[in-house]
């Protein structure tokens, strides 16, 4: 069981913690002081082995730690306006820590929320103008060598500042791309949140994920945010084809060019998104010629179907036939 650690700790002689922000099964983030910069408040990031000491050898223990270190210093490394800046990082007995700048403000599904229980939507322009921003993160995050994936873009892990700036936070997830070692785990590593969560990531820490995986995630989010409700997962939407609502059906005030970007975004087949961040970028803005449109997405209106009902007689099939598919995905993209 996770242990909290309580408001006064202090770790490395250094951080003090001044309350919990979020706790996941990944491990906690913590409100910290900096004692050695006076007036500095910071984020840190604990972060738990996938397994207790109990169930891996010493040797398996230390490999862990030292993938964490390697991730942990290219972070360190990264310098972008949208990302907060990672300024050390350290073990204490089986538990790492990523100290990172502090993000005031609210969350993009905190203000989700607000918007519902007004009925109202966020406007395209804003939506869009957010969109281009974050691209340009993921740009330069996947232009890394070794490009450097999120692996968890959602709006719990998007901040808007007092100032009304836009962060992408919480590198929890981040995956390192390394094409010549498909072994290539973790300890941050993890599989994403379902409504964001594209087809071939499903594989784990087997998956074939790239730069487009993280395009996914992040139309998904945009969709989320223009339609006030997140869309149908990729799992569901292999068993129902055509079943994703209309982005304009739901919200009328979105124009057909951004819902096509979108719905590009969002196809189930990587090779089918656009290649990059810089190249959906470039689409939202208008600089790109758009594609054939896809087929017209499913009207709003669902049918009433007990999908439930469906998936728990034959659960067995829809797995091999999803894992089936995930390896097909992974080939066709090697």
């Amino acid at each position: 069981m996770q242990t909290i650690l309580e408001p006064g700790t202090v770790l490395r002689k250094r951080y003090e913690i001044l309350e919990l922000v979020g706790q996941g099964g990944m491990g906690a983030v913590y409100k910290a002081a900096d004692r050695r910069l006076e007036g500095r408040i910071c984020a840190i990031k604990e972060i738990l082995p996938h397994l207790t000491e109990s169930a891996v050898s010493p040797e398996e223990l230390e490999q862990v730690a030292e993938q964490f270190r390697m991730e942990a210093s290219v972070l360190a490394r990264l310098d972008h306006p949208l990302l907060p800046k990672v300024s050390d990082y350290f073990s204490n007995g089986s538990r790492e820590y990523l100290v990172m700048d502090y993000v005031p403000g609210r969350d993009l599904q905190d203000l989700l929320h607000e918007k519902q229980r007004l009925s109202e939507f966020f406007t395209e322009e804003q939506v869009v103008e957010w969109a281009i921003e974050l691209l340009d993160a993921l740009d330069y995050l996947h232009a890394q060598d070794p490009p450097v994936l999120h692996r968890d873009i959602k709006p719990s892990n998007i901040k808007l500042t007092p100032r009304g700036d836009i962060k992408l936070v919480d590198f929890g997830l981040v995956k390192l791309l390394q094409p010549k070692d498909s072994r290539t785990v973790t300890v941050v590593q993890g599989r994403g949140t379902v409504a964001y969560t594209p087809l071939e990531q499903y594989g784990g820490d087997t998956g074939h994920t790239d730069a487009r995986s993280d395009l996914y995630s992040l139309s998904a989010t945009l969709y989320h945010l223009l339609a006030g409700q997140p869309p149908l997962d990729a799992k569901e939407r292999f068993l129902r084809p055509g079943s994703l609502p209309s982005l304009c059906a739901i919200n009328p005030s979105v124009t057909p060019r951004i819902e096509r970007v979108i719905f590009q975004a969002l196809s189930m087949h990587p090779n089918e998104r656009p290649a990059t961040a810089r190249e959906m970028r470039e689409l939202l803005i208008g600089s790109k010629p758009l594609p054939q449109p896809l087929p017209n997405p499913a009207p709003y209106a669902l049918p009433r179907i007990s999908w439930s009902k469906v998936i728990a007689q034959n659960r067995a099939l829809i797995g091999v036939a999803l894992a089936l598919l995930v390896v097909a995905i992974v080939l066709s993209m090697m």
